[in-house]
C-alpha cells in the first residue's frame, strides 16, 4: 500500500484539506493519506471546516496529529505546505513541496481560493500517478 503524507504546521488547514480531497479522488485500494503538522493546532481552523463543508466533506471532527519522523517514514511521499526546515528530512522520501498560504485566521473567500487551489493539486497528483479512483459502473437489471 502506498502512503501519502500531507504536512504543514499546524495539521489545522492545508495538510487536512488536501488528505481529504485525496482520500475523495484516490483508489483506496492501493493508495492512501494521512496529514500532520510539525505543531498541531487543537482543532480544524473553523473556517477551513466551513469551506470543506460547502464541496460535501466534513472535517469538523478530524483531528490535527503531531508529525514525526516516524510517521513519515511510513510514506512513500510527503507533501509539504509551509513547515518549512520543521519538516522532518528521510533519506529517500520522495518531498514535494506546495507554497500555499496559511488559511488560519483567513476570510471564508480567500480559503476557498486555498481549497481550490489543493483540490485541484490533488487532483494532478492523482491523475499523473495514475492512483485515481475509477468509478464502479452499477450492474444493470
Amino acid at each position: 500500500m502506498t502512503m501519502v503524507l500531507f504536512a504543514c504546521t499546524h495539521n489545522a488547514g492545508r495538510s487536512q484539506m488536501a488528505a481529504a480531497f485525496f482520500t475523495a479522488l484516490a483508489d483506496r485500494e492501493h493508495v492512501r493519506a494521512i496529514s500532520a503538522g510539525t505543531a498541531p493546532g487543537p482543532r480544524v481552523h473553523p473556517v477551513v471546516a466551513a469551506a470543506m463543508l460547502e464541496v460535501g466533506i466534513d472535517l469538523r471532527t478530524a483531528e490535527p496529529r503531531l508529525l514525526t519522523p516516524e510517521l513519515a517514514t511510513s510514506a512513500s511521499l510527503l507533501v509539504t505546505m509551509g513547515c518549512g526546515e520543521t519538516c522532518p528530512y528521510i533519506p529517500g522520501l520522495e518531498v514535494e513541496d506546495w507554497a500555499l498560504p496559511d488559511p488560519k485566521d483567513l476570510p471564508l473567500t480567500e480559503v476557498r481560493v486555498i481549497r481550490d487551489t489543493i483540490r485541484d493539486r490533488v487532483a494532478a497528483l492523482v491523475t499523473a500517478r495514475g492512483w485515481a479512483r475509477i468509478p464502479r459502473m452499477e450492474a444493470t437489471p
